[in-house]
């Protein structure tokens, strides 16, 4: 029993904590956009991590079938 002298203002303590910061991300616009970061996942933002002997690969495949369609 004497535990709850010592819980019951530590738990007031860590709520008002909890209430600051929550009203001090609001204000600082945490909040404002909710979807942009859904959306950043789909953007491809590798293209520096691909080196360059690939790129040049991967422009080659995708250049020979238009190629060979507008030779017929």
């Amino acid at each position: 029993m004497d535990s709850i002298i010592f819980l019951i203002p530590i738990s007031i303590i860590f709520l008002v904590i909890a209430g600051v910061t929550l009203v001090w991300n609001i204000r600082n616009g945490q909040y404002d956009d909710m979807e942009s970061p859904a959306h950043k996942i789909l953007f491809d933002d590798d293209d520096e991590l691909i080196p360059d002997d690939a790129k040049s690969l991967d422009s080659n495949k995708t250049q020979q079938p238009s190629d060979s369609k507008s030779n017929d």
